[in-house]
């Protein structure tokens, strides 16, 4: 890890682990506590008031963020014919039917995103048990069983990312990079914050959004005031 600066020591020593931040302070902080020479992510927790092992109790979904992830996202496609090539000319990173499928029975994984169309779901199913640990298996609820495959595929290129609450009841994903200005930093955490409490489940009780914190791939995790978030 690179060494600190004095500012950098002094700004670490005097963070308080029980205060709330605005999300604009919470930024400043950890530009400020930033020592590492790569573009760091800037990454948000939602602890949240629901219990995943219950089916109506469940919280996933995709959203996109206006500025985009800042991130190479790799994605493959279940697709046959006049929708293949449209894949292809979208942008997809692998194209295919059954000979995608045994490629990826054989480990080949490495893909950010899994789209297809539905006439594909006979060979995609076969997949379950390898994709669905992964959190790669394709979902009509999530948009990625689509007959639009051309526009699945710009949506995963251009920033949309998936949640989905891990068992604990926390959801957690990277919005940006730290070398995004300011303010697309924020309507990127505007957009993912909103599209989780709208996405609040009927079995949820009590207080649905308990915690929000922000951090930096090498840095503090910093508490935001839920009380400055709309709907929280």
């Amino acid at each position: 890890m690179a060494k600190q600066t004095k500012k950098q020591k002094m700004l670490a020593e005097k963070l308080d682990a029980e205060k709330l931040y605005g999300f604009d302070e919470a930024l400043q902080t950890l530009r400020d506590l930033q020592t590492a020479k790569f573009d760091q992510t800037l990454e948000v927790a939602m602890n949240l008031g629901v219990d995943p092992r219950h089916a109506d109790q469940q919280v996933r979904g995709m959203v996109s963020l206006p500025a985009g992830t800042g991130k190479t996202v790799k994605v493959a496609v279940f697709a046959r014919g006049d929708n293949a090539d449209k894949a292809l000319e979208a942008g997809a990173d692998k194209v295919g039917a059954e000979d995608l499928m045994e490629d990826m029975q054989a480990g080949n994984l490495d893909y950010d995103r899994v789209i297809a169309t539905p006439d594909m779901m006979g060979v995609v199913g076969r997949l379950g048990k390898v994709l669905g640990p992964k959190g790669l298996m394709p979902n009509p609820k999530l948009g990625t069983v689509t007959p639009n495959v051309a526009q699945a595929v710009k949506d995963a290129k251009g920033g949309q990312v998936q949640y989905r609450v891990e068992k604990a009841g926390i959801i957690h994903s990277g919005i940006g990079k730290l070398s995004f200005s300011d303010d697309d930093l924020k309507a990127n955490f505007n957009a993912f914050v909103d599209a989780v409490i709208k996405a609040k489940p009927s079995g949820a009780k009590g207080k649905y959004v308990q915690k929000i914190s922000v951090s930096s791939s090498m840095g503090p995790g910093l508490k935001i005031d839920t009380g400055e978030v709309q709907g929280a």
